[in-house]
C-alpha cells in the first residue's frame, strides 16, 4: 500500500505547487532547500503553538519534489514540504473554529491569498506567507487534521531534518496519522462543553 499512498502524495504535491513549471525564464529562488526546510519547520511550530487549548501533534513526512521545465528538464531546484499531524481528536463541531483560529493567526503573521474550502466533512484553508511559502491546514476523510508548509523550487542544497522526522535517521518509518488523544475542548461534540 505504501507505493500508491506515496504516489498519491506526489500527485497532490504536484497539483498544489505548480510554481516550478513554465517554459519562460524563472526567477532566482529566494531560499535554498536547507533554508526552506528550516523556515517551514518554524511556521509549523508557530502554528501549532497558536492553537489553544493545546493539541498533541507529531511530525509528518518531509517531502521533496524536483522542479522541472515544461520539457521535463531539471532546473536545479526542488520543492520542499514539511508537515504536522494533529493527534488530538477535533470533533466535527469544533473543526470550523479550529480553521478560523488558524486563519486569523496566519493573517496576523502577514499571510495573504487565502483559499478557503468550506466542505462540511473535509474543509481546508491555504495561504501564502510574505516569504513565499504555502501553508495549508486540511481535515482528512477520517477527521484527521494536518498542517503543511511548502516552498516551491528552492535552490538544491544539502538538508538536515529535526530529530524525530519520519523516514529520516532516528525517526519512525511512518508518522502517526489517526487522531487518538481526547481533549475536553477540541473533542467536544455537544454545546455543553
Amino acid at each position: 500500500m505504501k507505493g500508491p499512498v506515496r504516489l498519491l502524495g506526489c500527485v497532490l504535491l504536484a497539483m498544489a505547487l505548480t510554481a516550478c513549471q513554465g517554459g519562460k525564464e524563472q526567477e532566482e529562488p529566494k531560499m535554498d532547500m536547507q533554508q526552506a526546510g528550516q523556515r517551514a519547520e518554524e511556521l509549523l511550530d508557530d502554528t501549532v503553538e497558536a492553537i489553544q487549548p493545546p493539541v498533541k501533534w507529531v511530525r509528518g513526512v518531509a517531502m521533496e519534489s524536483p522542479c522541472s521545465t515544461n520539457l521535463n528538464e531539471p532546473t536545479g531546484t526542488t520543492t520542499v514540504v514539511r508537515s504536522r499531524n494533529i493527534l488530538t481528536v477535533v470533533s466535527e463541531r469544533r473543526r470550523d473554529e479550529l480553521l478560523k483560529r488558524v486563519q486569523r493567526h496566519w493573517e496576523k503573521r502577514g499571510a495573504k491569498d487565502f483559499d478557503v474550502h468550506s466542505d462540511e466533512k473535509m474543509p481546508r484553508i491555504r495561504a501564502t506567507t510574505s516569504d513565499g511559502l504555502t501553508v495549508t491546514l486540511y481535515v482528512g476523510y477520517v477527521g484527521n487534521v494536518y498542517i503543511r508548509a511548502a516552498f516551491g523550487c528552492a535552490q538544491d542544497s544539502a538538508m538536515t531534518y529535526p530529530k524525530g522526522t519520519p523516514g529520516q535517521p532516528g525517526g519512525p518509518e511512518e508518522p502517526e496519522r489517526i487522531p487518538r488523544e481526547h481533549s475536553s475542548y477540541w473533542s467536544a461534540t455537544s454545546a455543553s462543553h
